[in-house]
């Protein structure tokens, strides 16, 4: 075999395992493999988890915060001054960063990667082939989703409409869109949908980025969703305007979204740094309701969304952090709901982006990441340090830094 894993810990409460990889598959599961390997890692008890899904991230806009601040840290002055630096960005800076970018992930144990990917006709594909050329040059060290990402609008941005079939011919992954961006919302849904069936693509929209809850269209894209039959192939970002719902008209929403089946992902570390700057006390967090969502059924995921743009000028890409941060923001810190955070940053997102063979299986693929901790409950709170990540059956990442304390 190529790889034998031994003594991981792959639940509290359970035996340690043994764990065979060959050809990078998961082969065997066991108490006790004897078999030789090429390589053998002893994990003396510490856990071992699926890779890491950063399932909604921006890889053409990261890294550019020290070219124009958001000064007032608003939305709107983060899609001004993101607007008035696009048209510097060439195809070898966003080539730089994107690739600075995943090599700053690609440590922290995540090996698949959904990143949305803008164009208009001012612009044109400069960042979207880019994009497209670095996820084949990272294919043996994460699997990268392209959306079609009409960050301007379809509608109101004349030429995009058409632009959007074109990046699915070139080669994109997943149908984008942005109904709160465009009018109207609705009619925004309905293109989206009908470029989709026509390619036979999943949807990822950025929908709801919003402190109050008006002129939201999320109810419309949960019947479209049923009426096209595209249940367990949507997913959405932000959804910020939930927070503002009071229970008699969240429940009914929460209802029709695990009905349709559709995958939210919450960004907390944009949607705290944006929201709600115009509140002058008691002032709101602005995320999601997570909790709620999940109670209702509602597959929840949580990812990263920008690092270190107008958006969010912070963050290095470990998706640990951002997970750590969800907990007290969406009060994910008791007994019963902290079991519940790890599968927001691996199962869960491996299900809304439609990852096939996912998990620590035998006859799934061996994508996975040894911990330093010894407490599956502590993955998260821990933030451990990642000691091994085996992607495709290979080690694509060693952590051997020794830390001494001198006392």
């Amino acid at each position: 075999m190529d790889i034998l894993l031994k003594n991981v810990r792959l639940n509290d409460g359970e035996s340690l395992k043994d764990i065979a990889i060959q050809d990078g598959r998961i082969v065997a599961i066991e108490e006790t493999i004897s078999e030789a390997a090429e390589r053998v890692i002893d994990a003396e008890g510490r856990v071992l988890v699926p890779g890491f899904v950063e399932s909604h991230l921006h890889l053409d806009k990261a890294l550019i915060a020290d070219r124009k601040p958001n000064n007032s840290g608003t939305l709107k002055e983060a899609i001004s001054v993101t607007a008035e630096l696009k048209p510097t960005f060439t195809k070898e800076d966003i080539y730089d960063r994107a690739k600075r970018t995943l090599d700053m992930i690609i440590p922290y144990g995540v090996t698949a990667i959904r990143t949305h990917s803008e164009f208009d006709p001012a612009q044109g594909f400069t960042g979207f082939e880019t994009i497209l050329q670095l996820k084949e040059e990272y294919k043996n060290l994460v699997d990268i989703q392209v959306v079609a990402f009409p960050q301007e609008g379809i509608i109101k941005m004349p030429g995009t409409e058409e632009m959007m079939y074109e990046a699915m011919e070139m080669g994109a992954d997943v149908v984008g869109g942005i109904p709160y961006n465009d009018a109207p919302a609705e009619e925004h849904i309905d293109i989206v949908f009908e470029i989709a069936k026509k390619y036979n693509k999943p949807v990822d929209l950025h929908a709801e980025f919003s402190d109050e809850a008006d002129k939201m269209s999320i109810e419309y894209l949960c019947k479209k969703t049923i009426k096209e039959g595209y249940q367990g192939r949507v997913s959405t970002g932000h959804m910020t305007a939930l927070h503002a719902l009071p229970k008699s008209e969240l429940d009914p929403i929460i209802a029709m979204l695990a009905e349709a089946g559709i995958s939210i992902m919450a960004l907390p570390a944009t949607d705290l740094h944006l929201g709600a700057r115009n509140d002058e006390y008691n002032v709101r967090r602005a995320v999601t309701p997570i909790r709620k969502l999940r109670d209702g059924g509602v597959n929840m995921c949580i990812a990263t969304n920008n690092i270190r743009n107008a958006f969010t000028p912070y963050g290095n890409g470990d998706i640990l952090q951002t997970a750590m941060l969800t907990i007290p923001v969406g009060h994910l810190g008791g007994a019963n709901d902290l079991k519940t955070v790890l599968p927001m940053i691996t199962e869960n997102p491996a299900k809304a982006i439609g990852l096939v063979d996912y998990g620590i299986a035998v006859g799934n693929k061996a994508d996975v990441v040894l911990l330093d901790t010894k407490v599956k409950e502590n993955a998260i709170i821990d933030i451990p340090t990642r000691l091994f990540v085996i992607k495709n059956g290979k080690v694509t990442v060693e952590n051997t830094k020794e830390t001494i304390i001198h006392r």
